[in-house]
């Protein structure tokens, strides 16, 4: 796992803050999350902001400000950028607050209403985004698709059968996936802020309209399936979503996206979420093995019950076929023991 010099860095840090006028602040962590990057709140007279450490090579701040500037130009909630040094990797963020998705629904806030307004948020992200603007974010070809959900062969299989995956199994996954990536497709593309779940989202009751949903961590945005953004939502490893809520949101975004064909893009968002899904299996397991970040694999059940809901699609059946053969449902579990 690479190291960072913490003590180099906060020198950093602080001529940064300095420059930025905000050298007397007090400095405390806000959030850190699976990559290097780390968020500090600053509190100085009465006022606040958020330090975004993101230290290069591991880490680079440039997208962040491109989709910042991208999305708040068409008037949605991100925070607005108080200074930055792109070449350290340091931003200076206006604070949009505690009221994440996430803490409220744990306060028992309403969660049809918090749903809701993300698919607002969804439904205008679409309509706004000029075709210019999806033209030039980062692409979503094949090989990157393949590289995403070839990580459950690098990092999951080793770790749950003992050693590599075979050549067979591996030409077997790579095929069964080349057959059934274009069903992401079939529904047109448009941006998509690629982690878009309750960790993210923020309610601003200040604003109106889709503005009370603010947006945070869409530096990964891509020109993406239409449903991808909707299935990280609604299939949120973080939390049970109910089936029944999850149909009414798909209602939602559909009824406010009427040139969408419906069974179009119900394939679409079974492709989508099933690659999402099988990345997300390598990943929690690379973040255990490599990087010494076990918590991860408390949403193992979860991801594979998604997974499995997610391959039961008709379109989705080669995919289906490759996990009933090579990883059958015994061998579908976190990758420790959780009970302890």
């Amino acid at each position: 796992m690479t190291s960072i010099d913490r003590a180099a860095r906060e020198l950093h840090i602080a001529a940064f803050l300095k420059s930025a006028g905000w050298a007397t602040a007090a400095r405390g962590l806000l959030a850190g999350d699976a990559s290097f990057r780390r968020y500090d709140r600053l509190k100085m007279a009465g006022r606040t902001a958020v330090l975004m450490d993101a230290p290069p090579p591991m880490e680079n701040v440039g997208p962040f400000l491109t989709i910042a500037r991208l999305l708040h130009g068409l008037g949605f909630s991100t925070p607005d950028v108080l200074a930055e040094d792109r070449e350290r990797g340091l931003l200076l963020l206006e604070d949009l607050g505690d009221d994440t998705y996430t803490r409220l629904l744990r306060k028992g806030h309403d969660e049809r209403a918090l749903y809701e307004l993300a698919i607002d948020a969804l439904i205008q992200l679409r309509q706004r985004i000029p075709a210019d603007s999806v033209a030039a974010l980062p692409g979503f070809d094949t090989a990157r698709c393949l590289r995403e959900v070839s990580l459950l062969l690098d990092w999951y299989w080793p770790a749950i059968k003992g050693g590599a995956a075979p050549d067979d199994a591996r030409d077997a996954f790579e095929q069964a996936w080349r057959v059934t990536l274009p069903n992401m497709w079939v529904a047109g593309k448009t941006i998509t802020l690629y982690d878009f779940h309750v960790d993210n989202l923020l309610l601003l009751p200040g604003r109106a309209g889709f503005k009370a949903c603010g947006l945070l961590d869409f530096q990964d945005a891509i020109a993406g399936p239409v449903p991808f953004d909707l299935a990280s939502l609604l299939e949120d490893v973080r939390r049970n979503v109910s089936p029944a809520l999850a149909a009414d949101m798909i209602d939602r975004y559909l009824a406010g996206n009427p040139d969408l064909k419906r069974g179009k893009f119900l394939t679409a968002y079974a492709a989508s979420a099933a690659q999402r899904n099988t990345r997300i299996v390598g990943t929690f397991a690379r973040l255990l093995r490599r990087d010494g970040k076990p918590a991860y694999q408390r949403f193992m059940p979860r991801v594979w019950e998604l997974l499995e809901q997610d391959i039961a699609h008709p379109a989705m059946a080669p995919v289906a076929a490759w996990f009933a053969r090579h990883l059958p449902p015994a061998e579908r579990r976190p990758l420790i023991d959780l009970s302890n």
